[in-house]
């Protein structure tokens, strides 16, 4: 397994707010272990809110849960590390407000474990690009509902109205997904200031190139910076590596 982790301040903020992690190594009772959070609220609660997430998910995860399934370890740490949060929250005013969204991803075998929470996204690349992930959005909920296109002008203007946040109330679930990966499978992991600003064509173009994952990182950074970097970016890749025999 292969993977590549990188995030960029942007163009237009003056802090970052995004916080990323990636670890192809055991962490407790996972094999391997990918966190993407982009903090929100005002100056110094935004960073806080993802560096927290990040660093206590991964403290969670260290411990060994020998009877729970993946999907449970992961439930658990991010209802756990969610009750921290809200109640940091409560009791500072400085950090009133705050939150994050959070995607999560660990292989087992040969079996993508995904929990994600908010509008930051997971695509899988296999003979297209696909989002597998569904935002937690003001606009996602009325394209469900048959009240509203995905694309149209209203959807874009409204797209950032996120409805489900970690540490905004005092209970969250997440949404979990589990699928198999096969052979040749790429995986890309990322905050809104990348799919804002590239379109799913030119992400799948750069993440086809012969270059290394670091390489393919550095460019879905360059285009979002380029196309005006309007937000914080924040990508991981991850080349799973699953043999025939397996898929």
């Amino acid at each position: 397994m292969k993977a590549c982790a990188l995030t960029d301040r942007g163009i237009y903020r003056s802090e970052n707010q995004d916080f990323v992690y990636a670890s192809t190594q055991n962490t407790g009772s996972l094999e391997n272990l990918f966190i993407l959070a982009d903090g929100m609220g005002g100056h110094q609660a935004g960073d806080y809110a993802s560096r927290y997430a990040v660093e206590h998910l991964v403290s969670f995860f260290e411990k060994k849960f020998p009877l729970k399934d993946v999907h449970g370890i992961l439930k658990d740490g991010v209802r756990a590390v969610n009750r921290e949060l809200y109640d940091l929250a409560n009791e500072n005013p400085e950090l009133a407000g705050m939150g994050s969204t959070l995607v999560i991803a660990t292989i087992r075998g040969n079996v993508l474990y995904i929990a994600n929470i908010g509008d930051s996204r997971l695509y899988l690349l296999r003979d297209e690009l696909e989002q597998v992930t569904r935002d937690h959005s003001y606009v996602e909920e009325l394209v469900a509902m048959g009240m509203m296109k995905r694309g149209s002008r209203d959807y874009q203007e409204k797209k950032n109205y996120i409805t489900r946040a970690l540490g905004v109330e005092r209970s969250v679930d997440a949404d979990l997904y589990a699928l198999k990966c096969k052979a040749g499978d790429r995986i890309l992991m990322c905050s809104d200031g990348l799919s804002n600003m590239v379109d799913e064509f030119e992400m799948e173009y750069i993440i086809r190139s012969e270059e290394t994952l670091e390489k393919q990182a550095e460019g879905l950074v360059d285009v979002a910076n380029r196309n005006g970097g309007k937000d914080n970016i924040s990508v991981i890749l991850i080349e799973p590596q699953i043999s025939e025999v397996q898929s």
